[in-house]
């Protein structure tokens, strides 16, 4: 693997590296993103960011917010099999967001990067509504990925507030343990979450221990039907095809 550019600001070592026409970011040491251009399903965790886009109709997503850009790769998906109206991603490392532009070309007339603290940025915005909120805030503890943000009732209440009603709300986690921490599964037989959600499951891969949480205002009935007949819509996420690399496990979870 070839070191394409690297650099030390404040004390971190970030590092852009190659893999034949793979891009990946490292940020002390710590693998934050990974693209391919002529390949955009991924193999692993961004897919499964990607993936709920697929529980709405097709072409009725108009609004994403990506919370935590990294090197973008989950922008770069959506944008390739999507491309909806309006792309918002947050970042607060102005480091990544360079790298994000410059090495994975993340740029595209409907996508808007801010270089902002996402609690700040959420708790003042007051625009329209998003269709999808994509919460992938993670840093660093002792050469480890770890959320940035705790899911806690105040984080998850806030991010709801800005969903559209039969909008979806992705969380990233590090572990099945750690989603079983957050707010919306802990209060998941709570009347606050039965009328704010219509349906919740996790997304995981076998290659790594991420657990991602797919809370939905979407129409529970036929929505997993829905979700495989839209994959099947590409070529690259289509199951029954023999070079399709998608990987994942798909899991309702009930109250």
């Amino acid at each position: 693997m070839a070191i394409l550019w690297q650099t030390q600001k404040q004390g971190i070592n970030y590092e852009v590296r190659s893999a034949g026409r793979t891009r990946r970011l490292y940020t002390d040491g710590v693998f934050h993103s990974q693209y391919n251009h002529s390949r955009p399903v991924t193999g692993s965790v961004w897919d499964l960011l990607l993936l709920p886009v697929f529980f709405h109709p097709m072409n009725t997503v108009q609004r994403v917010l990506v919370l935590g850009v990294g090197g973008g790769a989950v922008i770069n998906q959506i944008n390739h099999f999507l491309s909806p109206p309006e792309i918002v991603g947050v970042e607060l490392n102005a480091t990544h967001l360079y790298i994000a532009k410059r090495f994975f070309a993340v740029r595209a007339k409907n996508l808007e990067l801010i270089q902002a603290n996402a609690i700040t940025w959420l708790e003042q915005y007051g625009g329209e509504k998003f269709d999808i909120i994509i919460d992938d805030l993670f840093g660093e503890v002792d050469g480890e990925p770890s959320r940035a943000v705790a899911a806690d009732r105040q984080w998850c209440q806030l991010l709801s507030r800005h969903l559209q009603p039969d909008g979806t709300l992705v969380m990233n986690f590090d572990t099945p343990r750690a989603r079983q921490t957050s707010y919306w599964w802990q209060q998941r037989r709570s009347a606050e979450v039965i009328k704010r959600w219509r349906s919740s499951f996790e997304l995981s891969t076998k290659l790594y221990s991420n657990s991602v949480g797919v809370w939905t205002g979407q129409e529970s009935n036929n929505l997993s039907r829905r979700f495989k007949e839209n994959l099947r819509e590409f070529k690259a996420l289509d199951q029954r095809r023999a070079d399709c690399k998608l990987s994942f496990s798909l899991r309702k979870l009930t109250p």
